[in-house]
């Protein structure tokens, strides 16, 4: 069975974000072998070593709505949070791309709920790479009240999550991928861009090597 073999077919019509050979070069649909009850609608199959397969149909829809989310939002009211290393280089060039605030590393809890913080700030919107290592920035984002965009592997809780991404979230390529697509995009639909011709980066820009 070629690779190509391990997702759904898309309708004819339909056109992915990128192409298909870019999803599955990055691994984005390659999740854990650990499935939480949340995250089996958006499972394709199970493969031979037990790891679990994620539909790039649903992947690539659900970052067109992500991009449509996030566009809503001026760049200085979002927030981007990636507790993981792997995440480090693409959260930062989706930051310098868009001008979206990013925070790397660990989470000082309060920075969204105490006004007397140096690092204090106001947002309208949460976009964590993990729901799990970032549960911190989650819980403070949810007591003032502010809605939660989060990439969600197989094995992730959809616990105050108000909009769940599924994709393998701890990839390099996986990451780059999809923060180059949500900066591409979020450009695209906020009007800075017209074509993708415009967007500066390529994919490898996005992947830390």
């Amino acid at each position: 069975m070629t690779e190509q073999e391990t997702v759904q077919a898309p309708e004819p019509q339909s056109q992915y974000v990128v192409p298909l050979e870019e999803y599955l070069k990055a691994g984005i649909h390659i999740g854990t072998k650990f499935r939480t009850t949340y995250m089996e609608p958006f499972i394709y199959k199970i493969r031979p070593d037990g790891l679990s397969v994620l539909n790039v149909q649903k992947i690539d829809e659900r970052l067109r709505i992500a991009a449509k989310f996030l566009a809503q939002y001026e760049p200085g009211g979002i927030l981007v949070t990636g507790r993981r290393e792997n995440s480090w280089k693409a959260v930062q060039l989706f930051s310098k791309a868009t001008g979206i605030k990013v925070f790397v590393g660990r989470y000082p809890p309060g920075i969204l709920t105490n006004c007397n913080l140096d690092e204090f700030m106001e947002i309208k919107l949460l976009f964590v790479t993990d729901p799990l290592p970032e549960k911190n920035a989650v819980r403070d984002a949810v007591s003032v009240g502010v809605p939660v965009m989060a990439l969600c592997d197989t094995n992730n809780e959809s616990n105050y999550v108000d909009y769940v991404l599924p994709c393998n979230n701890k990839g390099k390529k996986s990451l780059g991928l999809i923060f180059y697509i949500l900066a591409r995009e979020y450009l695209k639909l906020r009007g800075t861009i017209t074509s993708d011709e415009q967007f500066p980066y390529k994919i490898s820009d996005f992947v830390e090597e």
